[in-house]
């Protein structure tokens, strides 16, 4: 049964068999918003996972975004879990259909509780997979609106490792919250970037980069616009994470 919006929490459906994982959703409550925080926990099949990445969907998407589901499954080749909550004002979330109007996507953001909702939510998620599962080596993957989420919770986060961020920069509802994390940010990360972006501006991608804190940190660019990410290079990004989160 389904769980009451701001009452209670836990798992809202049986384990069921995906493309090469094991996907079971559950529904928190959020302490900020008084809502629900809707997401889905994958696994492995076979022997429980030792490692997990919390993964950030885009604008206008949700947890159950292709691309997503194609990293969770490169995750789970990998032994790894994975995790993805819907973002404010998005997918189980939303608070209107999405259309072309240019304000829409920040009224979402906005009205859905912003950066201070998304660090608390993503808390309680993480709070929540470690109750069940036990506390392990923990990552993140989120490009765009998912770096938008990911960035500040890995700057607040101690127990998140390692990141893979990118297609976003000094831009955005939450371009300041941006601008204050990212000399924050001590962990190990690989920030993509598109060189043809026509959402993100690529120069405001190149000044967050610069601002991020962090000593270890790469830059991966590749031609083509914003959703046109090549597959190599996701693949390269899990590689990443499974090698630093050993």
């Amino acid at each position: 049964m389904p769980v009451d919006e701001g009452t209670a929490s836990g798992w809202t459906s049986e384990e069921a068999e995906r493309n090469g994982y094991v996907e079971r959703s559950f529904s928190l409550a959020s302490e900020m918003t008084g809502g629900a925080i809707p997401g889905l926990y994958r696994t492995p099949t076979g022997p429980a996972a030792e490692r997990l990445v919390l993964l950030g969907h885009g604008g206008r998407t949700d947890k159950h975004v292709d691309y997503l589901v194609g990293v969770s499954a490169l995750l789970a080749e990998r032994g790894i879990a994975s995790l993805v909550i819907d973002g404010p004002g998005h997918g189980d979330r939303a608070l209107f259909e999405f259309t072309d109007r240019p304000d829409e996507f920040t009224e979402a953001w906005d009205r859905g509780g912003g950066t201070a909702a998304v660090i608390a939510d993503w808390r309680t998620a993480l709070d929540f997979a470690e109750g069940q599962f036990g506390a392990r080596p923990t990552g993140w993957w989120g490009l765009s609106m998912g770096t938008m989420m990911g960035l500040p919770v890995c700057a607040t986060e101690e127990r998140i490792r390692i990141a893979v961020l990118g297609l976003m920069g000094t831009w955005g509802p939450n371009r300041h919250d941006l601008e204050e994390s990212a000399p924050r940010i001590r962990i190990p990360l690989r920030f993509l970037v598109q060189w043809d972006d026509e959402v993100v501006p690529r120069q405001r991608c190149l000044d967050l980069f610069t601002m991020l804190g962090s000593t270890k940190k790469t830059l991966h660019a590749n031609p083509g616009a914003h959703s046109a990410v090549p597959l190599f290079e996701s693949v390269a990004s899990v590689d990443y994470l499974d090698h630093l989160l050993r």
